[in-house]
């Protein structure tokens, strides 16, 4: 393995840090709210007014995970009926929110913190937008801003106070604890960054008024812009004598933006309290941008040294609140007050007592925001929601009073979102959405009986009826449980809060450790690709009450209820049928039609078509029904409202009525004079939407069936402009836009002007159609796509090379936006001739465009191109500014008359092209191929698009962002249709190609609004490590749970054995000795997961002693040397933790699994013995038992009875963090010392160590890298890097051998917590280059988890891909528009934090970038591979088979 692939495969879900500010719309953009009387209560009031808007103007959400960004938009139900499936309820007149996501980007760098530029400060009708500041490591500052006219984000403007120019700024220093910190005025008048923890870098915005010419002429004509800065300056805060910057805040309430600085005088720490405590003080800054002037305007000192946070009060008040772990500190310039939290508050002058809080708490990592302009609300470290009230007489505060609220989600921030939102955000657990109302004042206890839980009383059968997400919700019921607390008096004039959780965010991170184990429904025959299908990862995440096992699957593997051995077989399609329909109103009607069975089955063969009632059971009628069944069906579905079915086949259609005939139409050509030509004209696609079906001939032409709802009849037409075939269509389809308010409508430029069907159809079912528009989009040979309007066929839309896959498709009438997006490579002239040649073949040969469900829900085009690429595009409408020039410009291109064209056309719709992570390539031969996209509606409550082929893929729709996830189970499927009926509730069924045809369902308990489906199954206590035993499908796994104490029995250890040293306990009253605290216990606990999606259950536990921690639990082979066999047991080690006056002791535990019958004794224990030393890892070596005990390594055999020293090594290693074995070959990682290489030889009996990396490095995990016969060693560290060494004896530079050579090193970017070793598939290039395949078939990639939550592989490649992919990475580069202006050479290099290090090689790629390319328009990626000698087909096979390659699970 000289050369390696970096490659993530599930991206980070743990979300560091979040922020509310208005991003894609601004505060006037909402419905006023009317504000309600102050005497009324909130309720009767809006049972007065029901029409109020009951949320006023709610904000974006912005959140950052790792190096994840995204942006969020509030969605609120307004209505007193809580809509099917909302959570939550009704609450304070809104019965559902939800968040939509509005983009989402990988950036090159992660996040370290993220600031909103507020543009609104002038007022909250303000049509100015906000603008988010993003900063990364060491001093890069990124503005950003939302841009409508590519529905994306932009840099407007960059910081970067980094490199030779400011190594000043560092003072000498190498290293830094924290990355920047973003604070911005809440008036946005400038921003604040704290870098280098003491440079405050001042960003100062642009003033409206004296902005740039452009921006005055935008606000003229009502446009919005957002808040832009115009330039930077710095503070040096050691200047102002502020020595150690702790934290910083913008105030309220001055004319001149006012920094406040929380920095600690002189450092001190908890050893030293008893000489220097009220070490902290804060220091108020009045900045004035224009004269770079910053005088300190107050302070005040004497603060607590554990103070870590402020918090800028609202107006009317004004002020700070500084948070300690014991107290809170209320500052002005003109008041001041405390609080203390529990017995460790002291006040700085000894005199004065502190008032205290009714309840003991410590807020030592909490998050605050404020809920109203007095009430702050509380995250603490234990998940317990916490409400300060301030209490106030003008601008004085006079008291503080904190009160316990509820428990919920351990948060890693928190913001409020409007007036009656806020969004807990969670690194530990999922994030939350919840909504708060605030009642008057009275008793807050009444309030809390009456509630309970929050979704307790929910009927199991609705729950069942919810997404899994939020049943497993239920489940974990962490919804925000209630704390009973007694009322004081204080209490009573508390104002009530009451909150109901609206949405959730699925979070997997901090994966610590996972096993790699087999499903429940794995099929033990399947080899190649879909062998991978059988297994799935289980990994530890969360911590706490939000300790989970996430059960993780990268492709779906569906539940099959039955299968049928099928040859042959094209194309499936399941229709209704219903004899009388009935007219009931809209809403049901609509709820009616979603749960209607299913009727028939139609199967169309190479040679002919079966039939099948899809009734109780599956019987076949082709016998008795007038279907036509001589030869194969094109398509079949149905029309006027589900009262007729249409089948059309090569040669004609027939309208069924049940299983009667009504009409039979066939089609020739339209012009007769041709002849004999006409006899070859047959049907080559279909698309039907009721009620025209449009059929694409073999010779490119068009034909449209419109029906006559009245007569249940149709009738052929072809449509204008497409009567001969001059201009060949390549692939078509219908477009209904439904819904009570059509879409695309509003993308015309006449509001007024309808371009579908204007008036309901009238006939018997009249009511189907009332509002809904009908599309047709055409792709033409040439490339070019068109959409139409049905039936008047009128050219509404249309874009050159739609093939190419631009970024943006905008109608050609309209003037281009200016794109920032592009770099233009020389003259398209210059391109050589073989590239051309490469585009004329290319051509779409299937498109599909739909609208899911969702009252906000914005249309999806699909298209497959011949070369298998699937382009998807997602439609946004933007209102650009008329400019009569282009006009003029077009009419004198086009010879079509403008006034008529141009009135109806859908100026404002435009369509950004979506990326997704798929490898689903295939060329598409010549012959007719049947659809492969099949659009979903309803299955197992979820909608998408399933695409069928040789690596077959769901599309799911959740929040407006589409969910690829792969199908690998069955190989290649050739059909696919919904069935919904009495034995398979909301199923499906498919055929493969080996012929087999299978009625399946989706597993219903996982959660498929992830990266891959993902089962939580929460465990309420932290889990720490995991392993997997095969033969009895169980996971043993190390858990631990916080106890309640008391003191004497913490302290009293177990009587040490050497010196029999007992505990005095003299200097402790008897009370003392029995307060409690908590400490952690563990246990190992043994997990069998029961059902695919179901509950697991906990077969055995195993409970350490009582300060007893276990530290790894694996399973193990030895070779019991009195039997002569090997035996597999499960293997656990210890350590005592009593403080540092004890020696370390642990102990190593082995217990044999299942080997009776009975259930009860499950797990019996085979040996336990006690060594000196934390045991921190096990491994089995050759039937051997290798055992790290403190700074020892054991080797033991096993007698059955005993484990006997066999041989050891004492490396200076201070604590073995992880053991990885390869035939005899040991590689051990250090907590501090960097890896060591060793070998065992038996004959001799020795351990030896061959070499070992003489660097510092805090480790990790570890594992071996196989590539063929090239064995390389993989380490990663606390600085978030990935190292490969390797062993050269031989080369002069490893000094004889002692010293491990780096191949490769890498910037991950997260910390990565475990390496697995899993053989690549051999992709199919390989296959056919038998000279090299025996060396690529023993080639081992490496499986890693993050605490991200992100999962990613770093796998060998061989020399020749790993050059070309080289080359292809240093161009993309250059070439692609990066978000926040980001370089990904510099995010990739390696991290040291100040250490000495020589740089290692550059031999791993990076495909995060690679990934790219593919988004790249054709034209500009045939550039890209002609500059770098290679062409594109090489480069896709290349990327192809790298994923197929590591396509697990």
């Amino acid at each position: 393995m000289s050369y390696a692939a970096y490659k993530m495969m599930h991206w980070p879900t743990a979300i560091e840090n979040c922020a509310a500010g208005y991003i894609t719309h601004s505060p006037a953009d909402f419905p006023l709210p009317i504000i309600p009387p102050s005497t009324v209560s909130d309720s009767d009031w809006l049972s007065t007014n029901p029409n109020a808007s009951a949320i006023g103007p709610v904000p974006n959400l912005v959140v950052s995970a790792g190096n994840v960004l995204e942006v969020y938009v509030v969605r609120v139900q307004e209505g007193s009926v809580a809509g099917d499936g909302k959570r939550g309820g009704v609450m304070g007149g809104v019965s559902g929110v939800a968040l939509e996501l509005v983009c989402h980007y990988r950036l090159h760098g992660n996040v370290e913190s993220l600031g909103i530029l507020s543009a609104s400060g002038s007022g909250s009708r303000s049509r100015k937008r906000d603008s988010v500041i993003l900063a990364f490591r060491d001093a890069k500052i990124s503005v950003i801003e939302y841009d409508d006219s590519i529905h994306a984000l932009r840099a407007s403007s960059m910081h970067c106070f980094e490199g030779p120019d400011w190594f000043y700024l560092k003072r000498g220093r190498e290293s830094f604890p924290r990355g920047p910190l973003v604070k911005a005025d809440p008036q946005g008048r400038c921003g604040g960054v704290l870098v280098y923890d003491l440079q405050m870098v001042i960003l100062k915005t642009v003033q409206a008024g004296y902005g740039l010419v452009e921006d005055e002429e935008s606000f003229s004509s009502g446009a919005s812009v957002s808040a832009r800065v115009d330039s930077s300056y710095i503070i040096n805060l050691r200047d102002l004598d502020i020595m150690h910057a702790k934290d910083f805040i913008f105030v309220h309430g001055y004319i001149e933006p006012v920094l406040v600085v929380l920095h600690e005088r002189e450092l001190t720490w908890a050893g030293r309290i008893s000489w220097k405590h009220h070490t902290c003080a804060v220091s108020a800054l009045s900045i004035n941008t224009t004269m770079k002037q910053h005088p300190i305007i107050w302070s005040a000192g004497n603060l607590p040294h554990d103070s870590y946070k402020l918090l800028a009060v609202p107006a009317p008040i004004g002020g700070v609140l500084v948070i300690c772990a014991n107290t809170i500190h209320y500052h002005s310039q003109s008041s001041s007050y405390a609080l203390a939290l529990n017995n460790f508050a002291v006040s700085g002058d000894s005199s004065l007592e502190m008032p205290r809080s009714s309840f003991d708490v410590e807020l030592d990592a909490a998050h605050a925001t404020w809920l109203t302009n007095d009430v702050a609300m509380f995250s603490t470290k234990n998940g317990e929601l916490l409400l300060l009230t301030i209490y106030f007489d003008g601008r004085v505060v006079q008291r503080l009073d904190l009160a316990k609220s509820k428990a919920s989600v351990l948060a890693s921030g928190i913001t409020t979102l409007g007036n009656s939102l806020f969004f807990l955000a969670s690194r530990l657990g999922d994030s939350l959405l919840v909504q708060f109302t605030s009642g008057s004042t009275g008793s807050s206890s009444t309030l809390k009986e009456e509630v309970g839980d929050i979704e307790s009383d929910i009927p199991s059968a609705k729950r069942l009826r919810r997404s899994s997400s939020e049943v497993l919700m239920d489940m974990a019921s962490d919804e925000l449980s209630f704390y009973g607390s007694t009322p004081s008096k204080s209490d009573l004039m508390q104002k009530s809060f009451s909150y109901t959780v609206r949405d959730s965010l699925t979070n997997v991170g901090p994966l610590k450790d996972f096993s790699y184990g087999l499903r429940i429904n794995a099929n033990h025959n399947a080899i190649g690709i879909a062998k991978q299908s059988n297994y799935e990862l289980v990994s530890c995440s969360g911590h706490g009450k939000n300790g989970a096992l996430c059960v993780l699957q990268q492709s779906i593997r569906p539940e099959m209820i039955t299968e049928v051995e099928l040859p042959g077989c094209k194309g499936i399609w399941t229709v209704y049928h219903k004899s009388s329909r009935s007219h009931n109103s809209d809403a049901s009607k609509m709820a009616i039609e979603d749960d209607e069975y299913h009727a028939y089955l139609i199967i169309s063969l190479e040679s002919r078509t079966m039939v099948l009632e899809t009734a109780d059971l599956l019987g076949e009628v082709t016998e008795t029904v007038d279907y036509y069944v001589q030869g194969s069906t094109m398509a079949a579905g149905n029309l006027f409202g589900r009262r007729r079915v249409i089948q059309v086949f090569a040669r004609g259609a027939r309208i069924l009525d049940g299983s009667f005939m009504t009409q039979d139409v066939s089609f020739g050509a339209p012009n007769i004079e041709s002849g004999s030509a006409s006899e070859s004209l047959t049907v080559s696609s279909v698309s039907i939407v009721d009620p025209y079906v449009l059929l694409r001939m073999s010779d490119g032409s068009i034909q449209l069936l419109f029906g006559d709802p009245s007569t249940c009849t149709v009738a052929t037409s072809t449509p204008k402009g497409f009567e001969s075939s001059k201009k060949p269509v390549s692939a078509c389809t219908l477009y209904l836009d439904k819904g009570p308010d059509p879409w695309l409508r509003k993308a015309s430029t006449d509001a007024w002007l309808s371009t579908g069907i204007g008036e309901p159809i009238d006939g018997t079912d009249g009511t189907l159609h009332d509002q809904s528009d009908i599309y047709c989009i055409v792709c033409t040979e040439n490339g070019t796509l068109e959409i139409f309007d049905v039936p008047s066929f009128n050219c509404i839309f249309s874009f050159d090379n739609f093939i190419s896959g631009k970024p943006y498709l905008v109608d050609t009438f309209v003037k281009e936006p200016k794109d920032v997006h592009r770099i233009s490579y020389g003259s398209s002239e210059s391109s050589g001739q073989g590239r051309k040649e490469n585009l004329q073949n290319m051509k779409v040969v299937e498109l599909a465009m739909q609208r899911w469900s969702g009252k906000h829900s914005r249309p999806f085009l699909f298209a497959i191109l011949t070369d298998g690429t699937v382009l998807c595009y997602h439609a946004y409408l933007f209102e650009a500014q008329e400019s009569t020039k282009s006009e003029q410009s077009v009419s004198g291109r086009d010879s079509l008359s403008l006034n008529q064209t141009n009135t109806s056309r859908l100026r404002n719709l435009r369509f950004i092209r979506t990326p997704f992570d798929m490898h689903t390539r295939e060329e598409t031969s010549g012959a007719t191929t049947y659809p492969r996209m099949s659009v979903f509606n309803n299955v197992g409550g979820h909608q998408g698009l399933f695409v069928s082929g040789s690596l077959p893929a769901w599309f799911m729709v959740f929040r407006e962002r589409l969910r690829v996830h792969p199908q690998i189970c069955d190989g290649s499927i050739v059909a696919f249709t919904v069935l919904h009926n009495v034995n398979c509730n909301h199923g499906f069924i498919y055929v493969t190609s080996e012929g087999f045809l299978k009625i399946c369902q989706l597993p219903s308990g996982l959660i498929y609004d992830n990266h891959w489906p993902v089962q939580k199954v929460p465990l309420r206590c932290t889990p720490h490590q995991v392993t997997y035993f095969a033969d009895k499908n169980l996971y043993p796994l190390i858990v631990s749970f916080p106890v309640l104490k008391p003191l004497s029995q913490i302290l009293s250890p177990p009587i040490d054995q050497e010196g029999g040293h007992q505990f005095e306990n003299s200097n402790l009253s008897a009370d003392e000795l029995q307060r409690t605290y908590t400490v952690d216990e563990f246990e190992v606990r043994i997990l069998e997961p029961e059902k695919s999606g179901g509950p697991w259950h906990t077969r055995a536990t195993i409970p350490m002693q009582s300060s007893e921690n276990a530290l790894t639990v694996r399973m193990i082979s030895l070779f019991n040397t009195t039997t002569k066999e090997n035996e597999t047991l499960l293997a656990i080690g210890t350590a005592y933790v009593q403080g540092e006056d004890i020696a370390g002791r642990g102990r190593v535990l082995l217990y044999a699994l299942g080997r009776s019958d009975n259930s009860q004794n499950l797990v019996q224990e085979a040996f336990s013995k006690e060594l000196k030393g934390a045991i921190s890892a096990l491994a089995s070596l050759q039937g051997h038992l290798l055992i790290a005990s403190g700074p020892k390594i054991i080797l033991h055999k096993w007698t059955g009875t005993e484990l006997n020293g066999v041989a050891f090594f004492d490396a200076p290693p201070l604590h073995v963090v992880s053991l990885n074995i390869v035939k005899n070959f040991i590689l051990l990682g250090d907590v501090h010392k960097s890896i060591y290489f060793l070998n065992w030889k038996e004959q001799g009996a020795q351990l030896s160590l061959l070499a070992k990396d003489f660097g510092s490095l805090d480790c990790y995990a570890t594992e071996f890298l196989i590539d063929g016969s090239t064995l390389s060693l993989v380490v990663s560290d606390e600085q978030k890097n990935v190292q490969i060494f390797y062993y050269a004896p031989k080369m002069s530079e490893s000094w004889k051998g002692q010293k491990l050579l780096s191949r490769a090193e890498f910037h991950v970017g997260a910390h990565v917590t475990k390496f697995f070793r899993l053989q690549m598939l051999a992709a199919s290039s390989d296959r056919t280059n038998t000279a090299a395949g025996a060396d690529k078939t023993n080639r081992y990639a490496l499986l890693f988890s993050t605490l991200d939550g992100s999962i990613g592989c770093i796998a060998p490649l061989d020399e020749l891909t790993f050059r070309r992919l080289q080359s292809l990475q240093k161009k993309l580069v250059d070439v692609v528009a990066h978000v926040g202006g980001l370089n990904p050479r510099s995010f990739r290099q390696f991290r040291s934090n100040g250490r000495a290090h020589r740089p290692g090689p550059d031999s791993i790629v990076d495909c995060e970038l690679l990934c790219h390319y593919e988004m790249l328009p054709l034209e500009e990626q045939l550039e890209i591979a002609h500059q770098i000698g290679t062409t594109r087909p090489q480069i896709l096979s290349n990327l192809n088979d790298l994923a197929l390659g590591t396509s697990f699970l």
